[in-house]
């Protein structure tokens, strides 16, 4: 989402931070192209010049003139006022009200509310242990209620039972009404949108919000509106009242102006992001977080995170014993490769490494994108059981078997089979002299604990800490001894980022053999 901001954001404050001094001169043309990046991305005017005139006021200051390293003090601004235009803190959805709490979803037609209603439930419901009941306020739109109705089912979250002729109003009565019967610690409102904001609409959700008293108002709004973001905020938010902001398709390629400038002309925090079509594509939304990202500064702690929600932690235990052995075969690749899917990919995982978000089109460039892991997997599972548990057999006859199962060649084969002697050689090097960090390894798979003393991993048999609240030497500390491990986070492969063979496999090195 925020790639062209960050790439033009980078080279402009790169060119300060390469500087012994700085003039009030070099701070203003480096303010004029921030402004123009920022404009760029789509950020409203008013945002871009509140933005930049904050930044000159602090960055021409006798603080930042005498400091060592002026241009990164200039930098550090930068983040600052990023992190402030984008909500100095996370917030959450609040549940705390008499049940059932309610949550009402506005916005426009084709902004993602009913799928977002149907993720919102399924989070509540999984995560915070709530049992929700979702109804479709929408009578106009085709098989509206419908849709809403299978998403429950594929969810495993109650929906209101659809009568028809009924209008939007009485079906938000009937719901609050059915949500205390039944015992519902939240009932979630999908309203009915428009193609643009006209009177109808905003009488309909104000009369909405009169018989159902919501405690939460979301307004649901697609990242990639760009400028026309900034007047849809205002008008919901001056008719309707909305408490909070819901970004859906922040894993397009919009430009990020949209999550930038409702915020700052609301003052409304914006809640969740929307990252994908799954139904558990929905993450929280960290301003200091996305600033890092967007200044190429990483997020270490969104990667832990997502480490601890995906790495299953029985498998992990079990495949930590068998390093610990020595022995690595290629089911265990293939569940090394299938975690960093999980975890989005090289992409998503080379975005969220500090000082890291540049090589990722390098890889690409040079041929190890996500499709040399997709070709691995196919590879490996057109082999049997005994043949991914003892390479050794796979000779030319059973080679070319396996190529035309997974529609690759012989020499993609050879590659993967070098990638893995490479891995099962470190992990019998660690299984020996490195015992020790193998049981530190284990420990922090299988819950012992992370690095560090700063407790078990989500999910993992410890409950994890609220990791945006560690500082930075913390963090700092985190990376450092992940980095012990082998230089990855856990189930990331070690040293080497799996299939990667220290960046050589596929796309330089020579052809098998």
């Amino acid at each position: 989402m925020f790639e062209n901001l960050q790439d033009r954001l980078g080279s402009v404050l790169k060119g300060l931070t390469g500087r012994g001094a700085l003039s009030e001169a070099d701070v203003a043309a480096a303010l004029r192209e921030v402004r123009r990046a920022l404009l760029e991305a789509d950020v409203a005017l008013e945002v871009v010049r509140d933005f930049t005139a904050k930044v000159k006021e602090k960055a021409v200051g006798a603080d930042v003139v005498k400091s060592i390293k002026p241009g990164q003090m200039v930098v550090k601004i930068v983040h600052d006022e990023l992190v402030e235009m984008l909500g100095a803190e996370g917030v959450t959805i609040d549940l705390n009200a008499p049940s059932p709490v309610v949550i009402m979803m506005v916005g426009l037609q084709g902004s993602g509310k009913t799928t977002t209603t149907g993720k919102i439930a399924a989070r509540l419901t999984n995560r915070d242990r709530k049992r929700v009941l979702m109804a479709s306020l929408d009578t106009r739109r085709p098989a509206a209620q419908e849709q809403l109705k299978q998403i429950g089912e594929q969810v495993k979250v109650d929906t209101l039972p659809v009568i028809k002729g009924q209008d939007p109003v009485a079906i938000a009565k009937r719901a609050v009404q059915a949500a205390k019967l039944g015992g519902h610690d939240v009932v979630i409102l999908d309203t009915a949108g428009r193609t643009h904001i006209d009177e109808p609409l905003m009488v309909e959700m104000a009369e909405i919000r009169k018989v159902s008293n919501p405690h939460e108002i979301l307004l649901v709004a697609d990242s990639l509106t760009g400028q026309d973001a900034v007047n849809l905020a205002r008008n919901f938010d001056s008719r309707v009242g909305i408490t909070g902001l819901v970004l859906t398709r922040m894993d397009g390629d919009g430009r990020g102006g949209a999550a930038l400038s409702m915020r700052a002309v609301t003052g409304k925090p914006i809640k969740l992001i929307g990252t994908g079509e799954k139904m558990d594509a929905l993450e929280e939304f960290h301003p200091k977080r996305i600033a890092d990202r967007i200044l190429g500064m990483g997020d270490i702690v969104s990667l832990v995170e997502k480490a601890a929600e995906t790495i299953d932690a029985d498998k992990a235990r079990a495949m930590a014993e068998k390093m610990a052995k020595g022995k690595f075969d290629l089911d265990d690749m293939s569940e090394q490769l299938k975690q960093m899917q999980n975890m989005g990919g090289m992409g998503g995982i080379m975005g969220m490494m500090p000082g890291m978000g540049g090589m990722k089109d390098k890889l690409a460039a040079a041929g190890m994108d996500d499709s040399v892991f997709r070709r691995q997997l196919a590879i490996i599972s057109s082999m049997t059981r005994y043949e991914r548990a003892h390479p050794d057999v796979l000779k030319n006859s059973r080679k070319k078997r396996i190529a035309a199962g997974s529609g690759t060649s012989a020499a993609d084969i050879n590659k993967l089979l070098k990638m893995h002697r490479q891995m099962a050689d470190m992990m019998k090097a660690m299984g020996g002299k490195g015992k020790g960090k193998m049981k530190q390894m284990m420990g922090m798979l299988g819950g012992g604990g992370m690095p560090g003393g700063m407790g078990g991993m989500g999910g993992m048999g410890g409950g994890m800490p609220d990791l945006s609240k560690l500082d930075a030497n913390q963090l700092a500390e985190l990376q450092k001894q992940a980095g012990s491990l082998g230089g990855g986070l856990p189930g990331l492969g070690g040293p080497k980022l799996p299939g990667l063979g220290g960046f050589g496999g596929f796309g330089k090195g020579k052809k098998g053999k």
